[in-house]
């Protein structure tokens, strides 16, 4: 860690007002993932740690809860900006913001009748060109205005600005607000500062510089007055930087050069295309799933940040841009067919901050993977257990499950080797601490007063519910965990075998054939045809359908008879909206098509499923939901799935019904269609023996044909093209670097 991501206090055992906190304060997440305004349609953009979002006119209102900001390190450093033109705001005629750190609007003018100017609706023309550069880190707008009327118009301009440098935390109302010192803005040679001394002893600056200067300035807002003859065009130039440091002086505003925008808009759509380039590249016939594709590899771009050198994809856009061992692992598992160096980083990463010792107070132990580390004024205050915070009963499996998967598509066992150390510490936590109360499965219950109820990846207060509407009681174990420690034991156990320790491989595969078997006693719900959602206190069941079941076909550990009865319930009216598989069915009493894990759809879960349909030959419900899935991407903003949305059903309206506080862009939702496109292909990885099998190969009915470039399979890389056929399916591969078998699987 640097200086300045090290919390002051990282082991301490409680925060010192913790008696003073509610139960809502305590659960850092309960319920949803924010409390705050409806951001679905927020214009987005974000480059390495620094993101911005704004209402979808490019406002910032000043007053009232919302999301929008801009975003530093946990922190908002800009809550308000706002442009007026005589007091009016201009009137949004598009926005865009695909490429993920360039935003483009078009505004134009409303009437205008005032003492100082009037003006017809649509005479002024506003291109507003926003690009945001993390490594400054800095905000840098370019308003374009222009005259497109017959006379000369004068322009009243304003824009005004708030900085309040809150917590995100502080933001979702989930713990109380208790700042620092804020220092009153100022302005000096033409910058407007702000400046905050966190109680974190790190001071905050957010600087404005312009070119030109203001006319005038009004507190913190600058004035502007344009005269522009017909079909002239005048510029304002303004750049946000923003600073922190442990050092006061070095937060402090220097002197700053406006930057060459078109130089470094071309530096950053370089690095765009070249990660484009590196990835396994895609095409059809179909220009619709084509652009999908393209927009979810640059979020998928956009959403990568760096931590000790090693890049990993944050969780999403504004809320969880961190890292999360959940979110960041199974983004990096749904990507591996299109570039496995993230994976390796992202396990180095999470090897580096795996548990050491017992702290209950961030639910650390030793071997457990972290569920989530932030770098803001509560964390390094340790007002959150966020340094990191370990309360996840999920994250440590998926570490194994990711090990294994990325060996079965590079071949190697070197990163085995080389994360022995911590294999051996998570296999050594499932056995230890994983398994509560000794029923043979892995469970959780809220170890500190100020951690997670629910530590699944449905962890929302609310999530886990049995058929009578009541609250699971734990300890609980989730069916979907289950699964992924049936695959992590199998994995694990066959990188043990070809490593030459057969005696640890047996007893791994002898665990995991023993899980398996008490599973599908255990698990199965003969009178709804699914799995339980989970086991509870006394072993009752969660005798409810939902898709947490559909993880079990995905990680194999489902009896092949009750994986179709599973996936015939999860395709039932009441489960599938026709957009994709609700999290809840809606025969069930605490159905809501809008609550957060109570009946909406999130693609990353669907893929997951649609997956596990595949694995178990069940190619028509996986067709479905990629169907539907890819046909719910075409209708929101710049054709990207967000985090989730509701689960009302297809037929009761013609588009997916948003949810209004969705990340987006958001990781495992933008890799969802990547992940679903190697699943209806069939591809199935054994570098470990120089092998691809492509099982059962298929493609949706709109398409004639799909191609996938420069696959890394091993040390080979290969070209693999699909074409419908006189009704079947043919599969052309070509290896383009190095030798592979290919195994074609009708």
């Amino acid at each position: 860690m640097t200086e300045l991501d090290r919390p002051k206090n990282p082991h301490r055992a409680a925060p010192p007002n913790a008696e003073k906190q509610t139960h809502q304060e305590r659960v850092l997440t309960d319920g949803a993932s924010s409390l705050i305004g409806d951001i679905a349609d927020a214009v987005v953009i974000k480059d390495g740690d620094l993101c911005f979002l704004t209402d979808s006119d490019g406002i910032l209102p000043l007053e009232g809860a919302h999301g929008f900001g801009l975003y530093y390190h946990d922190c908002r450093y800009l809550n308000g900006y706002v442009i007026t033109l005589s007091g009016r705001r201009p009137v949004r005629l598009v926005a865009n913001a695909e490429l993920g750190y360039l935003a483009m609007l078009q505004l134009t003018n409303p009437e205008i009748r005032s003492e100082e100017t009037c003006l017809e609706r649509d005479t002024i023309g506003i291109k507003w060109e926003r690009l945001l550069d993390g490594k400054t880190p800095a905000l840098h707008d370019r308003l374009l205005f222009q005259n497109f009327g017959t006379e000369a118009a004068v322009i009243p301009v304003a824009l005004a600005f708030q900085a309040a440098f809150e917590d995100i935390f502080t933001i979702r109302e989930l713990v109380s607000e208790e700042r620092g010192l804020q220092q009153p803005p100022s302005w000096k040679q033409g910058v407007l500062s702000f400046h905050y001394e966190g109680k974190d002893q790190i001071h905050r600056s957010l600087s404005i510089h312009w070119h030109p200067v203001p006319d005038g300035q009004d507190g913190t807002t600058a004035r502007f007055h344009l005269t522009l003859a017909p079909q002239e065009c005048r510029e304002i130039l303004l750049s946000l930087v923003v600073a922190e440091s442990p050092d006061r002086q070095a937060a402090q505003p220097k002197h700053y050069h406006q930057p060459d925008r078109a130089q470094m808009q071309a530096v950053l759509r370089e690095a765009s295309d070249a990660w484009l380039a590196r990835e396994t590249r895609f095409l059809s016939d179909s220009l619709v799933l084509n652009r999908v594709m393209e927009q979810s590899q640059r979020a998928l771009h956009v959403l990568q940040s760096r931590l000790h050198d090693h890049s990993y994809f944050v969780a999403g856009v504004p809320w969880f841009v961190a890292l999360f061992g959940r979110d960041s692992l199974i983004t990096a598992l749904q990507t591996l067919a299109y570039d496995p160096e993230i994976a390796e980083q992202t396990l180095r990463l999470l090897g580096l901050h795996q548990g050491q010792r017992e702290d209950s107070w961030r639910e650390e132990q030793p071997g457990k993977i972290l569920h989530e580390l932030r770098v803001g004024e509560k964390a390094r205050l340790g007002e959150i257990p966020h340094t990191p915070y370990y309360g996840t009963i999920d994250a440590t499996v998926l570490f194994l499950v990711l090990i294994g998967r990325h060996a079965a598509w590079t071949g190697q066992l070197a990163l085995f080797h080389e994360l022995r150390p911590n294999i051996d510490a998570a296999l050594t936590w499932m056995a230890r601490y994983g398994d509560s109360n000794g029923d043979g499965y892995l469970d959780y219950q809220r170890i500190s007063e100020h951690g997670l109820d629910n530590q699944g990846w449905k962890d929302s207060g609310d999530a886990l519910v049995n058929a009578d509407g009541s609250a699971a009681i734990p300890p609980i174990a989730l069916v979907e965990v289950q699964a992924y420690a049936y695959e992590a034991l199998t994995s694990m156990a066959e990188l043990y075998r070809r490593d030459g320790d057969t005696g640890r491989a047996g007893r791994l595969q002898q665990d995991a054939a023993m899980l398996r078997a008490r599973f599908n006693r255990d698990f199965w719900l003969e009178e709804k045809g699914c799995y339980a959602l989970a086991l509870q206190a006394g072993g009752r069941p969660a005798a409810v359908v939902t898709s947490n079941a559909g993880h079990a076909l995905w990680c194999g550990i489902a009896d092949e008879e009750k994986a179709r009865r599973t996936m015939e319930s999860l395709m039932a009216e009441s489960m599938f909206s026709g957009w994709g598989i609700r999290t809840l069915s809606a025969d069930e009493g605490r159905y809501n098509p809008m609550g957060y894990h109570l009946g909406t759809v999130w693609p990353h879960d669907n893929s997951l499923i649609a997956a596990g349909f595949r694995r178990y030959g069940h190619e028509r419900a996986a067709a479905r939901i990629f169907s539907g899935l890819l046909e719910a991407a075409l209708r929101f903003p710049d054709n990207q799935l967000p985090e989730l949305f509701c689960g009302f059903a297809r037929h009761e309206y013609p588009v997916p019904v948003r949810y209004p506080v969705a990340c987006h862009p958001q990781a495992w939702a933008a890799a969802s269609i990547p992940y679903l496109i190697e699943s209806i292909l069939g591809l199935r990885p054994d570098a470990l023996n120089n092998r691809l099998r492509i099982c059962r190969p298929a493609l949706p009915e709109f398409l004639s044909f799909m191609e996938l470039s420069g696959v890394r399979v091993g040390s080979a890389k290969i070209d693999l093209r699909f074409e419908r056929s006189n009704g079947a399916i043919r599969v052309h591969p070509s290896v383009a670097e190095g030798s592979l078998e290919i195994i074609i699987e009708p």
